[in-house]
């Protein structure tokens, strides 16, 4: 008998499915990791993101739109002077700058705001929401984005001193550390009551990175794609193993054909994981919503803890963890067609 996509990755659980290793860890939290469907939802990174999504609830009950919710929510965190890897308390580049990353997108339009490579300006999303709705690009970065941030009146700030010392003996670029003992970033998405969608990003990057050097947070269709016919996903991680695969459109696009936000983010790792010379060794990490509140997270090895929050519940759970990528299997420099 056939076995549908959506049955056979959900009984993948614990199994070898594709070559990977996918199994469950227990929940950081009671509770199931799939759908309440609860509207208004809020999904993020990391367990930092859960005071984000409580921010954002809060400013809906309040009556503010889907985005003041997004961009108040994810404030919290790049104001948080003990997170040192979003806002301006975030780990240095090589130079011993602290460079900023964000963006913004609202399903309604499929409008998008985004800023890089960002210095001295405390709350970047709050930029990226700027260029969204009042100019006609996208992205702006490095010096230019200062200065519309400074000339529309955005707050400035300085750096927080490393807690790490020396950035030079910070993880280097090409760390295989997790993102959590090297850097980690802010994704949150939300779907309000009526069904609006809208996310946003935002990162002080990868520490010790080269001046300049930006990750996937603010690009479009990497670190965030929210499409408000279908859903929207986010990543976090090592960014340059997301946006050369364009990681959260392609969970957008897979959610479009039917798959859960879980699955969706699970089988966009594994495609990766395939084609990647690294194979499954990739520090990344998706969560993704859909239309309906099904909401999901999966990332590579263990730990990846994301948040949820909706007017029932607010918690922190652990996401599904693909472990290893099977030798036999396409993947590493030994490509098979299909």
């Amino acid at each position: 008998m056939p076995v549908s996509r959506r049955k056979f990755i959900t009984n993948a659980a614990a199994t070898t499915a594709g070559g990977i290793i996918i199994g469950r860890v227990d929940a950081a939290a009671k509770g199931p990791a799939g759908p309440p469907k609860e509207r208004p939802l809020f999904v993020s990174t990391w367990p930092f993101g859960k005071p984000a999504n409580e921010m954002g609830l809060k400013v809906l009950q309040e009556g503010g739109s889907i985005l003041d919710a997004v961009e108040r929510g994810i404030g919290v965190v790049e104001a948080d002077p003990s997170n040192h890897s979003v806002g301006l308390s975030g780990l240095p580049n090589s130079a011993g700058v602290v460079q900023l990353d964000a963006c913004i997108m609202f399903g309604p339009g499929h409008k998008a705001g985004s800023v890089a490579a960002l210095e001295g300006i405390r709350h970047p999303i709050s930029v990226a929401r700027r260029v969204m709705e009042t100019t006609k690009h996208v992205m702006l970065v490095g010096e230019g984005a200062k200065q519309f941030a400074i000339a529309n009146g955005f707050e400035q700030g300085q750096p927080a001193k490393s807690p790490h010392g020396d950035p030079a003996k910070s993880s280097s670029p090409d760390s295989k550390n997790s993102p959590g003992k090297n850097h980690d970033t802010i994704a949150l998405l939300a779907l309000s009551s009526d069904g609006t969608i809208a996310g946003g990003c935002s990162t002080s990057g990868l520490s010790n990175k080269l001046p300049g050097r930006v990750g996937d947070s603010p690009i479009i269709g990497s670190g965030l794609y929210v499409d408000n016919d279908v859903g929207a996903a986010g990543a976090t991680g090592i960014g340059e193993n997301v946006m050369r695969y364009c990681g959260s459109f392609l969970i957008v696009e897979l959610m479009r054909q039917g798959l859960t936000p879980e699955e969706a983010c699970v089988e966009v790792i594994k495609r990766i994981a395939r084609k990647d010379p690294r194979g499954i060794d990739l520090s990344i990490n998706f969560v993704a919503l859909n239309k309906q509140g099904e909401f999901g997270a999966a990332g590579t090895g263990k730990g990846f803890n994301f948040s949820v929050t909706t007017k029932s519940f607010s918690r922190i759970q652990q996401s599904i963890a693909l472990s290893h990528l099977d030798a036999g299997t396409e993947g590493g420099n030994q490509p098979r067609n299909r």
